[in-house]
């Protein structure tokens, strides 16, 4: 009997990349939860298309209704928005009286300590201590950094099709080790890791490789035959964006939009300067990595997906938002217009109590 997997924010990228991972095995039976109105979204009927099932219901609804949607369910796995992590306990509440056998909240993102260094980590944090209150079997996964967010624009633009931003910017020395996964593979991950009895209450890191912004630049520059400037940001500019970043989002009423600047600059923080993304330091945070539980797994090679961005054959991300390069296009270019960070944050003075651990 296959295994029924509710996917929540299936229409997203992370929940697109995981709702064709599971359907692509055929082991699974994949059951989108969407609420009434994105019922129609384009994502989700090309998902229809490929035999996933659809259940209406808003993760706001009663607990009844909640229940309702998860009768039958063995596997839960939500990917929802940051601003949206909280509203995961409801559902988690539910997924315990529904009986569901294993609930993997919203992680998906890099390696971090939690307790003040990162606003997203910490969110997320708050979600899995619930569960654990709850008794609710669990695996959180987190997944490094995207390859489709690794590499830096070209001079020639031929590759600003796939980008969300510029990425001109090198954190730190360039030399920081940080884990890397292509977004088509945490599906992949996603079908072993929930069929893994080894998994339940664990904590995972699915990653590919480890490198470093500087190996990057040189292989683009290696399968492009473009010069690529180096534009090195130091720590205390970094520190300077997060301590503006965080005095601007902390207002009242909560405004998610505010909280934008905030957790890109402290990714930036924390895997280009403390270093956190690292495989290594996730073993001494108490992950399991995928390498050492599937040796035998061949995942994207990172080079092959770079040739493919730059002969114009890799798919974009967020192409439907404001974010993407698509919509860029639109902004004047200036000599750091292709910074998503020079644009939102004022030079402020550094704090030096970002980088202990």
């Amino acid at each position: 009997m296959s295994t029924k997997v509710l996917l929540v924010g299936a229409a997203g990228e992370t929940g697109g990349s995981i709702a064709n991972g599971l359907l692509d095995t055929g082991n699974f039976e994949v059951i989108a939860l969407v609420r009434p109105i994105s019922a129609q979204k384009p994502a989700i009927t090309r998902l229809q298309d490929r035999g996933c099932q659809i259940r209406k219901c808003d993760l706001k609804a009663p607990e009844e209704h909640l229940i309702e949607a998860l009768a039958g369910i063995d596997v839960v796995i939500s990917c929802v928005g940051p601003a949206e992590q909280q509203d995961q306990i409801p559902l988690a509440k539910a997924a315990k009286k529904a009986g569901v056998k294993r609930f993997v909240p919203c992680g998906f993102i890099t390696v971090c300590p939690p307790g003040g260094i990162m606003w997203l980590r910490d969110e997320k944090e708050i979600v899995y201590n619930q569960i654990r209150q709850l008794w609710l079997p669990y695996t959180v996964v987190d997944v490094g950094w995207w390859y489709q967010l690794a590499y830096p624009r070209l001079p020639s633009g031929r590759v600003d099709y796939a980008m969300t931003s510029g990425n001109d910017e090198i954190i730190g020395d360039g030399n920081m080790p940080t884990a890397l996964t292509d977004l088509r593979d945490i599906g992949r991950y996603m079908a072993m890791i929930i069929s893994d009895p080894r998994t339940l209450n664990k904590k995972i890191l699915a990653y590919n490789l480890v490198s470093s912004q500087n190996k990057i630049y040189e292989l683009m520059e290696e399968l492009s035959e473009e010069k690529i400037d180096r534009n090195y940001i130091p720590e205390e500019t970094i520190c300077s964006r997060v301590v503006a970043a965080r005095q601007a989002s902390e207002t009242y009423p909560f405004d998610p939009i505010k909280f934008i600047p905030r957790y890109l600059a402290e990714y930036q923080l924390s895997w280009g300067i403390r270093g956190d993304n690292n495989p290594e330091y996730a073993k001494y945070l108490g992950y399991h990595t995928t390498q050492d539980l599937y040796p035998e797994f061949q995942p994207t090679d990172f080079r092959e997906y770079l040739e493919s961005v730059i002969r114009g054959a890799a798919k974009g991300i967020y192409t439907d938002r404001v974010i993407s390069r698509k919509h860029q296009r639109h902004f004047p270019r200036t000599e750091s217009s292709d910074s998503l960070y020079t644009r939102i944050f004022p030079r402020t003075e550094s704090s030096d109590s970002l980088m202990s651990r």
